[in-house]
């Protein structure tokens, strides 16, 4: 089986190598008989159906994707169709813009990054840059993540200087992407779908935390869905 990550790789770019490196430690840990390919983001408006066949799951990658359309159409298909899928950082901010867009109908949601000008700015800049902070993220319970977690209270790494806009965190969150995991202040750090088997988003990078010792709970978790025989 194989999971998809989806992204533009750049070997330079250190969450994109730890994504690798965490999923390696997985799925070495687990026993999986797991593959992972990346996904250029251009290739998928000509290749969704294929990549549909080949990819069980889906691993939305940090990082400004080529085709912003192409990784919002792997998040509504695995939306959609129970596709097991995590997000991080960027992939954080792609799957609420993709929520705003089809399941809310804010055709126009935007993101700050991009589009600064945009009227509808889902994704807005962060007040103060998390890139290279480590900071406390407070779970909610009840939540798949804070079965994942076992925590109230964990530390993450950040790499991201944009997250969702405050003005509309109570209808994402009242809509369904619930926000289960939030900073000191309460601003959104995790999403997760309800009624979804996995679809999880972190604005944080759980993969710089991952080691071959000790891989990640969240990516523990998306592995051993796979190694269950999903």
């Amino acid at each position: 089986m194989k999971i998809g990550i989806v992204g533009d790789f750049n070997p330079d770019y250190p969450s994109q190598q730890a994504t690798n490196e965490a999923l390696t430690h997985s799925i070495k840990k687990n026993k999986s008989p797991m593959e992972y390919d990346w996904i250029p983001t251009a290739s998928i408006p000509e290749q969704l159906e294929s990549i549909k066949t080949i990819y069980k799951g889906f691993w939305i990658a940090p990082g400004v994707p080529e085709s912003v359309s192409g990784v919002l159409q792997i998040i509504n298909y695995a939306r959609e169709h129970d596709i097991p899928l995590i997000g991080t950082c960027g992939g954080f901010q792609n799957i609420i813009l993709e929520y705003a867009k089809n399941k809310l109908r804010i055709d126009d949601a935007d993101h700050e990054e991009r589009n600064p000008d945009a009227s509808r700015l889902v994704i807005s800049k962060l007040t103060c840059s998390l890139v290279g902070q480590k900071g406390e993220v407070h779970i909610k319970s009840p939540s798949m993540v804070s079965n994942i977690y076992q925590k109230q209270t964990v530390i993450e790494q950040f790499r991201c200087s944009y997250g969702l806009n405050p003005e509309y965190e109570a209808t994402i969150h009242e809509a369904g992407l619930s926000i289960v995991g939030t900073d000191t202040e309460g601003r959104p750090r995790i999403v997760e779908l309800q009624g979804h088997p996995f679809f999880i988003g972190t604005l944080f990078v759980p993969q710089l935390s991952s080691t071959e010792e000790n891989p990640h709970c969240l990516i523990d978790s998306f592995i051993r869905l796979f190694h269950s025989g999903r």
